[in-house]
């Protein structure tokens, strides 16, 4: 019979209240078990006393003839220095998952991308203030781009009255 050191759930629906037991590690979570040793109460405050209230005594009784605590027990017993806890390292903790890395990818493309225009149009710019200042075409190129504006505007109307 392998024994356990866990938490036993009782409380309301949203209003969680546990038992710190000792109990058969083949029995059900809430069923029953060997010893009642503690209690823990996630709605307290973490700096509040009556958060875990653990017998300590009964604890290293059950350690001592081969209880294997939960990671939740063993963090408590650790706590109250009863057991060394093993730190757990895992790495991949902070990194993003899949989807987050290709999101952060097309961001970084659409950025390239920008940059890029960016440099083209500052060139562009330095270009034309290089040349010799011809006014008679940039009048004829302004007018150009205000009669495409307003035949696009007027094909957008069509479409529109199509549409009804």
């Amino acid at each position: 019979m392998a024994i356990a050191l866990r938490l036993s759930r009782g409380g309301a629906k949203k209003r969680p209240y546990y038992r710190i037991v000792a109990a058969d590690s083949r029995k059900p979570r809430d069923g029953k078990y060997l010893e009642q040793i503690g209690t823990y109460n996630p709605l307290l405050a973490k700096d509040d006393e009556n958060r875990v209230n653990l017998n300590e005594d009964r604890a290293r009784y059950w350690l001592g003839v081969g209880a294997q605590p939960s990671d939740r027990v063993a963090r408590f017993l650790d706590a109250a220095g009863i057991m060394e806890r093993k730190a757990k390292n895992n790495p991949k903790k902070g990194e993003p998952g899949e989807a987050a890395k290709e999101r952060a990818e097309e961001k970084a493309a659409k950025a390239a991308e920008a940059e890029e225009a960016k440099k083209a149009a500052e060139e562009e710019a330095k270009a034309e203030a290089e040349k010799p200042a011809e006014e008679e075409a940039p009048a004829e190129e302004a007018a150009t781009e205000e009669g495409a504006a307003a035949e696009a505007a007027e094909t957008a109307d069509e479409a529109e009255e199509k549409a009804e």
